[in-house]
């Protein structure tokens, strides 16, 4: 073979390998200009009619300014009330700073959702909501915890009572809470702001939730799921057994007071919390634990809606409606301001 054949060969090999490298590139260039650089998602919220928009709004407004009035009203008369100076409201006054936070992450942006019948939010909107969702849930879950604690210990161990949970104690623990819950949720939501999205940027529901984002990524959700399933131990596994084990402490409690009216007087200071926690548990868990096969996404948005809108405005009525010494506090603030 001679040396220009030989220098031909080598030109068409050389080429040819260009060409198939090309090949490739093109198609790795199509796989990524198919990976949609989302900017921002639309939200759907609840579809439906101009009347049914018109009423869910209403009712949405309505909700919004009552759950408003209300957790700041229990936090105005546990502040100026001496008579309300203890851990347990002091408890629940945070519970309500902490609904205050929930609600107003997540209602603004509905009305203007269900204004449009839908409503576009950005991508850095979509996260930081993420964020302070997840956030006010978590600290939720550990508030209700030591308000169990709390009342186990008033309970079962009354007179360590004072000298345990005194105002450096419980002052420590509640700002333990809300600087934990704000920092270990920025591992979910760095992870998640990682996704990519390459199916639509139609989110089916009335807020970015970590499932509903997960059904329009393209990414692999193995780690983000794992990650959750390890952060689930702290956030929710572990508030649940401490809740469950002081009540259960509380119950053979009162299983040993002789007088009607001292167990009246546990059930009373009781029953409150209860309530709130079976409504918050049973509504989070039927969406993220423990899901209905086959459940439509209308009633996992109405399960949300639950927990999101519905504990914060069922918290403060619970605590007010039940609880006499909030009621006599509230009484004597109107008499006091009618006097003055």
């Amino acid at each position: 073979m001679s040396f220009k054949k030989q220098k031909e060969k080598k030109v068409d090999m050389t080429d040819r390998h260009f060409r198939i490298l090309k090949s490739r590139v093109d198609i790795w260039a199509r796989k990524v200009t198919n990976l949609t650089v989302v900017t921002e998602f639309i939200l759907l919220g609840f579809q439906g009619g101009r009347t049914f928009r018109i009423v869910f709004f209403v009712l949405l407004l309505v909700t919004y300014c009552t759950t408003l009035f209300g957790n700041l009203l229990i936090i105005t008369l546990v502040f100026y009330n001496k008579s309300l100076q203890s851990p347990m409201y002091f408890f629940i006054t945070q519970l309500s700073m902490n609904d205050i936070l929930l609600i107003t992450d997540i209602v603004p942006n509905m009305f203007y959702i269900q204004s449009n019948n839908r409503g576009a939010i950005t991508f850095a909107g979509c996260i930081a909501q993420f964020y302070f969702f997840s956030a006010s849930e978590t600290c939720e879950c550990f508030l209700l915890t030591m308000m169990s604690y709390d009342r186990y210990l008033a309970i079962c161990k009354p007179l360590r009572y004072p000298s345990i949970m005194n105002t450096i104690h419980y002052r420590t623990l509640v700002a333990i809470t809300w600087i934990f819950s704000y920092v270990i949720i920025l591992v979910d939501t760095i992870s998640t702001s990682q996704l990519s999205f390459c199916k639509s940027n139609l989110i089916d529901h009335f807020f970015c939730d970590l499932a509903a984002l997960l059904e329009i990524s393209c990414s692999d959700p193995y780690i983000l799921q794992l990650e959750v399933s390890i952060l689930s131990v702290p956030i929710i596994l572990l508030p649940c057994t401490i809740i469950i084990v002081s009540y259960s402490y509380i119950f053979f409690t009162v299983l040993h007071i002789q007088s009607n009216s001292g167990r009246h007087k546990v059930y009373s200071t009781c029953s409150s919390h209860l309530i709130v926690v079976s409504i918050f548990y049973w509504s989070a868990f039927s969406v993220y634990v423990l899901p209905i096969k086959n459940e439509s996404i209308n009633m996992v948005k109405i399960l949300s809606l639950l927990y999101t809108v519905g504990t914060p405005l069922t918290n403060p009525i619970i605590y007010s409606l039940r609880n006499r010494d909030i009621k006599m506090a509230f009484y004597n603030h109107i008499r006091r301001h009618i006097c003055t």
